[in-house]
């Protein structure tokens, strides 16, 4: 019984992607207020609507009824209207299977749980293709490299030393499948890539992946299929407008734990990506450029206005995403200083501690120049960290290691 209404659930989520626009806030209310099945019924007119269920939508979309408002939920039906004679979720379903793709619904457990972040804006549905099987790469685990179509030299050569060096160091690199800096982080992920390597890059699409859109990408989003991951919230044969681009990023910034602009112009959509980012929470990293390439400007508003940080190497990346594997980590950097991570207070203090002869806490506070309660203090976190030791003839320094 529990896989009938699983598969109904499935079913009712694929005929929901077609029927309405991605981030359609009254459908995505409606589903989460009566589920995918019921939403269905009432979308398409099966059932009717009663009061109660629009004083809940009013609920959900947080706004306060009033009279030019209460026509939300019969003008949201008539906009959906045109669409219902298209609707065949089993001709969909059957498409995606035969180009050896799945659909994704929340519950399963290959949905990304990273996805839930968004709230209310949670996709009805993922469709994939491509590596499914191993999962979607959690977005601890994801970069997303994102910039401009109309790329320079310098912001693909730059894209690309990132995108193979996270790889390299164990991350997923995203992006959306568009020509420029997104093309060139797929591209440079499936290069540096060992083979069977997991998912290398996913590409978030802005249309049904029974088309590989833009054309001129066709045999990249190719190989992306074969050795990564292809994903959309849109049904096969959807066509891509650019309110679903837009949409789109919400997803890419959801599904990567950091975003790194690469390269953007003052307007451009890599922005958005961004700001969506941001408003999760996640870590939003941006490279320089020259100060007399427009397609710089972006990337340079998001430093100015603290809305990133600087990074130029994937090293920097991955210090703001957070090590994969803190042994690894470990090597690449340089051995810890005694001096390093300590406040101002300590430094004074383990400098004022003697190497091989003890001292007293009243010496310590003298040399040091603090109080004596402070002192304490500080030996202690000291002892903690075996940057200080007290034996019979007082407190002496000792080395970490």
């Amino acid at each position: 019984m529990r896989t009938t209404t699983q598969a109904a659930d499935r079913r009712a989520r694929a005929a929901l992607s077609r029927l309405m626009e991605p981030s359609d806030w009254v459908g995505l209310a409606l589903v989460a207020a009566v589920g995918a099945l019921d939403g269905l019924r009432i979308a398409t007119g099966e059932v009717k609507p009663g009061p109660e269920l629009q004083a809940e939508l009013y609920r959900l979309l947080n706004r306060e009824q009033s009279r030019s408002q209460q026509g939300m939920l019969s003008e949201a039906l008539q906009r959906w209207h045109p669409r219902i004679k298209d609707l065949d979720p089993d001709r969909d379903l059957a498409t995606i299977e035969r180009l050896g793709g799945a659909v994704l619904v929340p519950g399963d457990e290959s949905w990304p749980v990273a996805l839930a972040d968004l709230e209310l804006a949670e996709p009805l549905c993922l469709w994939s293709r491509g590596q499914h099987s191993n999962g979607i790469p959690p977005a601890e685990r994801t970069v997303a490299l994102v910039g401009s179509r109309d790329s320079t030299n310098y912001g693909n050569s730059a894209t690309g030393d990132l995108a193979a060096g996270l790889t390299q160091k164990g991350y997923c690199v995203a992006s959306g499948g568009a020509y420029g800096i997104d093309a060139q982080a797929h591209r440079s992920a499936l290069a540096a890539a060992e083979p069977g390597h997991w998912p290398a890059t996913v590409a978030i699409m802005a249309c049904g992946l029974d088309r590989y859109y833009p054309a001129g990408n066709e045999e990249l989003l190719r190989t992306v299929a074969s050795r990564g991951l292809l994903l959309s919230e849109l049904p096969p044969g959807a066509a891509p407008t650019r309110w679903r681009f837009l949409q789109r990023n919400r997803l890419i910034a959801a599904l990567a734990g950091t975003t790194v602009v690469v390269e953007a112009r003052w307007r451009s959509g890599a922005l958005n990506t961004a700001h969506h980012a941001a408003g999760l929470g996640r870590p939003v990293g941006a490279v320089p450029g020259s100060i007399y390439s427009a397609n710089s400007a972006g990337t340079h508003r998001l430093l100015r206005d603290g809305s990133a940080v600087c990074v130029t190497d994937a090293a920097e990346v991955a210090e703001l995403a957070g090590p994969l594997d803190a042994g690894a980590a470990a090597e690449q950097q340089a051995p810890l200083s005694d001096h390093d991570g300590l406040s101002v207070e300590d430094l004074l203090l383990l400098d004022a501690l003697p190497v091989r002869q003890g001292t007293t806490v009243e010496k310590l506070s003298a040399v040091a120049g603090l109080p004596m309660r402070t002192v304490l203090a500080g030996l202690g976190r000291l002892e903690i960290m075996s940057l200080a030791q007290q034996d019979s003839s007082g407190w002496r320094r000792q080395r970490r290691g």
